[in-house]
């Protein structure tokens, strides 16, 4: 079984799970803007504004962040800057860029480790928000698995950055 088997089972996994999670992002996104829009506006027309609507507004912006990444990583849109890889030969920076998937692969990977661990710390201190008494670790479970389905595209990324520079 060679890399490109791999690659290619990790990216049947990977597509359907990006495109779910970028369907809950987008919901997340307008849920976000509704709520934001109407806790204003009844501010000021009714001068009663939703309660915990800050709150609610922060909980969400910890779904939608790192499923919108997982997304952007699989769709390779994130920002690059290379001013000076550019002047180098393609062999060079095909190995520049695979040292730098695998470290980025590496820093996810402890993200996620340490996210199971916060997951557990904030379960067991039964730690909840302010005003509307939600608890953290639901929330904290969702950052986890959007950053597991990043370390996995970065993984398939990485094994696909070896795979060509094998051929």
């Amino acid at each position: 079984m060679g890399i490109k088997t791999i690659v290619n089972g990790f990216e049947k996994f990977i597509h359907p799970l990006s495109n779910l999670l970028l369907i809950i992002a987008t919901c997340t996104l307008l849920a976000m803007m509704f709520l934001t829009a109407t806790d204003v506006a009844l501010r000021y027309i009714f001068n009663s504004p939703i309660p915990g609507a800050l709150e609610i507004v922060e909980y969400m912006m910890g779904i939608l962040i790192p499923f919108a990444l997982v997304y952007t990583a699989r769709q390779r849109a994130h920002i690059g800057v290379d001013l000076i890889i550019e002047h180098l030969s393609e062999r060079v920076r095909k190995k520049i860029s695979a040292v730098t998937v695998f470290m980025t692969f590496v820093l996810f990977v402890l993200i996620t480790w340490q996210g199971y661990y916060y997951i557990i710390e904030h379960y067991d201190s039964k730690l909840t928000s302010a005003v509307l008494y939600i608890p953290v670790w639901p929330f904290i479970i969702l950052f986890t698995i959007g950053m597991a389905a990043l370390t996995l595209i970065l993984l398939a990324e990485f094994l696909k950055s070896l795979s060509k520079g094998r051929s």
